[in-house]
């Protein structure tokens, strides 16, 4: 069953980005997620599967 992500939710995964920020921002949704980090605004586009593996707990706007 695949996770209930909608844009605009901020979800923390479990590694840190390389700029030291674990928080991001859904901004695309379908079989791949595209997720934009909270720091430094970097954009980064991983499949469902991956992503749902990552992600330690969503925090919703």
């Amino acid at each position: 069953m695949p996770m209930d992500i909608k844009i605009g939710d901020i979800v923390e995964l479990k590694k840190q980005h390389a700029c030291g920020c674990k928080e991001f921002e859904i901004t695309r949704v379908g079989m791949d997620i595209k997720i934009k980090c909270q720091k430094c605004s970097r954009m980064i586009m991983l499949d469902r599967e991956t992503l749902e593996k990552r992600v330690k707990k969503i925090v919703r706007k």
